[in-house]
């Protein structure tokens, strides 16, 4: 019998970009995966994906507000410490490309505002490259003087997707506030739809089956809906000292596939079962979570 090589873990990073709402309330912006996509094809998303070596190369601290590489790494606990400022470049590059969002500060230190309609096409068009793969996001900020606003990124979350899917990512979350100057937009290609939502009534119209969305997203909303505006969220994300890392373990009890949190009763077992082989069938989420 041939030997199945393992599924490769692939570095990911989204964003959940939050606002007040026109009631005052925490709003948080989702994407909706095109129907036809291979992963998680229909549900509701964060911007994000994975970590592109365009992302990693070492001239980025120059164009990157606030953060360090070795500050970066720290708060992701890389050891070495050393290349998590990417995930945040990583970030901000899926955010611009899936929504049209960039994360950056122009000259005089504000979020750079797409309301004028000939920056606004300006921007289309950088977006267009860098979404080709033609240009790199660090050489539209040189081109444009502009530097990316990771200072305002706070790390969130950590999901790593289970043993069994054939694609498994190692995803960090972030959240940062939504630029009032820019109207985010589905990129038509990978999403077909956006909105904006309270995180309560994703998580309800979930329930009634009338919104598809997977684990790590069910779970990124029911943590920051216990919020009622965003600059709670911020200021809650940014006094994080220690962001665990969640493994889901997939299982099948004989009555259907189950999945096991970190602390849920067997998810040790599952483990353990894991080790020595045994098959643990099963499917859950990628980076766009």
């Amino acid at each position: 019998m041939t030997e199945v090589p393992p599924v490769q873990v692939r570095d990911a990073a989204t964003v959940m970009l939050v606002r007040d709402g026109a009631d005052g309330r925490l709003e948080v912006f989702m994407l909706r995966r095109n129907l036809n996509s291979d992963f998680v094809g229909g549900a509701y998303v964060f911007p994000g994906g994975a970590v592109d070596p365009a992302d990693r190369h070492a001239d980025l601290e120059p164009i990157c507000e606030g953060r360090t590489d070795s500050d970066a790494s720290t708060a992701l606990a890389l050891e070495p410490p050393t290349g998590g400022l990417a995930y945040w470049v990583a970030a901000v590059r899926e955010s611009f490309e899936e929504a049209g969002v960039l994360l950056a500060y122009d000259a005089d230190g504000t979020i750079v505002d797409f309301r004028d309609p000939a920056v606004a096409e300006r921007f289309d068009r950088h977006r267009a490259s860098v979404d080709r793969g033609e240009r790199r996001l660090v050489e539209v900020c040189a081109e444009e003087g502009l530097r990316l606003a990771v200072d305002g990124m706070h790390y969130f979350a950590h999901w790593i997707t289970p043993v069994g899917p054939p694609r498994r990512y190692d995803t960090r979350f972030f959240v940062a506030a939504a630029p009032v100057g820019q109207t985010p937009l589905h990129d038509d290609r990978e999403t077909i739809a956006n909105c904006w939502i309270a995180p309560a009534e994703a998580l309800a119209r979930h329930r009634a089956g009338e919104f598809d969305l997977i684990l790590p997203t069910i779970r990124n909303l029911e943590a920051i809906a216990r919020f009622d505006i965003a600059a709670d969220v911020l200021a809650a994300a940014s006094a994080l000292d220690v962001v665990p890392a969640v493994l889901p373990r997939v299982v099948d009890d004989g009555d259907g596939i189950r999945i096991l949190l970190p602390g849920d009763p067997g998810y040790d077992v599952a483990g353990d079962a894991l080790l020595a082989g045994m098959p643990m069938p099963g499917r859950a989420g990628g980076p766009s979570t």
